[in-house]
């Protein structure tokens, strides 16, 4: 159910879209990579336990992810190093030195999540309402250029938007106003009636916000918002909801 957050809207001039958890469906990906990952290589190492490697993985890729956040979003830093990077250390901590078996590992791990890689089912029909209404459409994702551009080229969906904002490229990230600036240059539209929909209220919603863009949040899971939290202008469920609104057959109503 769509529900309103402030002020009387209208459907959107424009439409920006976040990429990961909001059209694509991450749900296990990773795990199921990492954990393929870690049994393939761990049963070519003697006494490598699989299961230890899975464990030490995610740790280093939590304590490691920390380290260098703000190179993983501004450009400064590649999936693909960063991949090599974290095999390593997981792997030197299981006892394992060798270059050669980290490389084979993020190779394989990178191919693996590929693979998973899916829409979720209600975006495809909000992009062909979308291309319908004759909307213009932009995406605007937070992450290294190696990554997100093979996640675009994956699901192939470059060719829905006139505009593909990939915080690494931009060299800034949301929530950060000036990623929205620079979509909004490009589709050559003003920030009055464009709307951005994602999953995450603190960079989705905070910056939509503060580049004032009427901001939607997706919350598929019914997470409770807090007052501490940026308030979205719209709150949705699934991406249906949103279908009426871009033909101008409903209305969100006071």
């Amino acid at each position: 159910m769509v529900e309103r957050r402030i002020g009387s809207l209208s459907p959107p001039r424009a439409l920006c879209l976040d990429l990961d958890e909001t059209l694509l469906n991450n749900d296990g990906v990773h795990n199921d990579a990492i954990a393929y990952t870690s049994q393939a290589i761990a049963g070519s190492q003697p006494g490598m336990s699989g299961t230890r490697l899975i464990g030490t993985y995610h740790t280093v890729v939590t304590n490691y992810g920390a380290e260098v956040e703000s190179k993983w979003d501004g450009g400064d830093l590649n999936a693909a190093s960063f991949t090599l990077e974290a095999w390593r250390r997981a792997l030197s901590a299981c006892g394992c030195t060798d270059e050669a078996v980290a490389v084979r590992a993020a190779e394989l791990h990178y191919r693996l999540a590929a693979r998973g890689y899916r829409l979720f089912d209600d975006a495809p029909p909000l992009l062909e309402a979308a291309r319908g209404a004759g909307l213009p459409l932009a995406l605007i994702t937070n992450g290294p250029t190696d990554l997100q551009r093979s996640k675009v080229g994956v699901l192939d969906i470059g060719h829905w938007f006139g505009v593909v904002a990939i915080s690494g490229e931009v060299g800034v990230a949301k929530p950060d106003p000036g990623i929205f600036e620079h979509v909004l240059r490009g589709l050559g539209v003003p920030n009055d009636g464009v709307w951005h929909v994602g999953d995450n209220l603190s960079s989705d919603v905070a910056g939509a916000n503060a580049a004032g863009l009427t901001s939607v949040w997706l919350n598929r899971m019914g997470a409770s918002r807090t007052e501490h939290d940026p308030a979205p202008d719209i709150e949705i469920a699934s991406l249906s909801e949103l279908v009426p609104f871009l033909t101008g057959t409903d209305r969100v109503n006071p």
